[in-house]
């Protein structure tokens, strides 16, 4: 029974030419399977069609019911694996711009990205639907990642500073029945506190302020995809001022847009060149406290700009007291292609150049509002 299912699976990745090898002969629900795998890898990249079956070919209702197919027999990881080989693969990418058909996609980063990039040639009454999909994946990544920000960087602003006299709003229960339970009281049946513990007074001013710069060149699309989202999440925090731009040969300042990750998000547009040096001369006009500020460049360092000028100004940030560091990503997929000299440039001037997942992002957020040493935090934390 093991053999056969082991066989069958080989059957079903290999293809119909290797029935004979496999001893195996397919079931109908089998034989489905086959036919939406061969529709799309069965196919040469860039054909329409497929040497052993119809394909998915230019046909939109075809491939909206291929999409169908595979969100019935796959788990939605394996489905949006295919969407991105059906893109990559066979061309199909015109045909998002299908509302009818892009309804019919399951979403995912990687859609997003597509759909970011076609946007500015996006038929009109595709684009409402285009914003229902993007919004979709933006909900689910909030959901996953909005509270873990909030609460790390709540954490790092409010509670670095304790003290022993706090007002009865500011106690620290946990920590202060912790320090004291060498004082329970048998008799009483309770802690008598010899001390308290209390988080520092709470500041409702603008504590930090943070300043995304985010290289919106074709490669860096899903780093676009979740800086845009933390950027939206961290601009709501009352005790941040948070500004967000992205660059390539120009440079768009979307920070009146935080309150929406959507717009921000089709405020962008993949591709083209990348002029670092602009987007950090435009970034220093916004450092208005350079010792409480955090700037964080999101980019794989390819500059087409002036390169001697790039380094100039990342000197110039980081000698005024500004925290600068440098993402080479900020994604799931892990480190991109980048400019290694760059890097390295970098890295001498003291600027943490690294990758980052989005994960990990909270926390590293919340090491630099402490002002904790970037790159031993990346040591511990980036380690394998």
């Amino acid at each position: 029974m093991v053999e056969d299912e082991r066989m069958r699976r080989w059957r079903l990745v290999l293809g119909s030419e290797a029935e004979p090898e496999t001893a195996t002969t397919l079931s109908g629900a089998d034989r489905s399977i086959d036919a939406a795998l061969a529709a799309l890898y069965d196919a040469e990249p860039g054909e329409s069609g497929s040497r052993r079956s119809a394909g998915l070919g230019s046909s939109a209702p075809r491939v909206a019911r291929w999409l169908g197919d595979i969100r019935g027999y796959f788990p939605s990881t394996v489905v949006q694996v295919m969407q991105r080989d059906a893109v990559e693969r066979l061309g199909i990418t015109r045909m998002l711009m299908e509302p009818e058909l892009l309804g019919a996609v399951e979403p995912d980063v990687h859609l997003v990205s597509t759909l970011l990039a076609l946007n500015e040639v996006m038929p009109e009454e595709t684009k409402q639907t285009a914003r229902e999909v993007v919004g979709r994946v933006v909900a689910e990544l909030e959901q996953r990642l909005a509270e873990r920000t909030r609460a790390a960087v709540t954490g790092a602003l409010d509670r670095a500073g304790r003290t022993g006299r706090p007002r009865h709003a500011d106690i620290d229960w946990d920590r202060t029945i912790r320090a004291n339970l060498k004082h329970f009281s048998p008799s009483l049946g309770t802690i008598v506190p010899d001390r308290l513990v209390g988080y520092a007074r709470r500041n409702h001013s603008v504590q930090r302020d943070i300043v995304l710069a985010i290289d919106q060149s074709g490669s860096m699309a899903e780093s676009v995809v979740y800086a845009s989202l933390f950027g939206a999440v961290l601009g709501s925090m009352r005790a941040l001022r948070t500004s967000l731009v992205v660059f390539d040969t120009a440079v768009v300042d979307l920070t009146d847009q935080l309150d929406d990750p959507v717009d921000v998000l089709f405020g962008t547009q993949l591709g083209g060149g990348t002029d670092i040096n602009r987007a950090l001369a435009y970034c220093e006009g916004l450092v208005a406290r350079p010792a409480e500020t955090v700037l964080v460049l999101i980019s794989d360092l390819y500059e087409g700009g002036v390169r001697e000028e790039m380094l100039r100004r990342a000197r110039s940030l980081v000698e005024s007291g500004v925290q600068v560091i440098a993402l080479l990503a900020l994604a799931d997929s892990g480190t991109p292609s980048y400019d290694g000299d760059n890097a390295a440039a970098l890295t001498d001037l003291g600027i943490p150049t690294f990758a980052c997942t989005p994960d990990l992002f909270p926390d590293l957020m919340a090491a630099a509002i402490r002002h904790e040493d970037i790159s031993s935090w990346a040591a511990v934390n980036l380690s394998g």
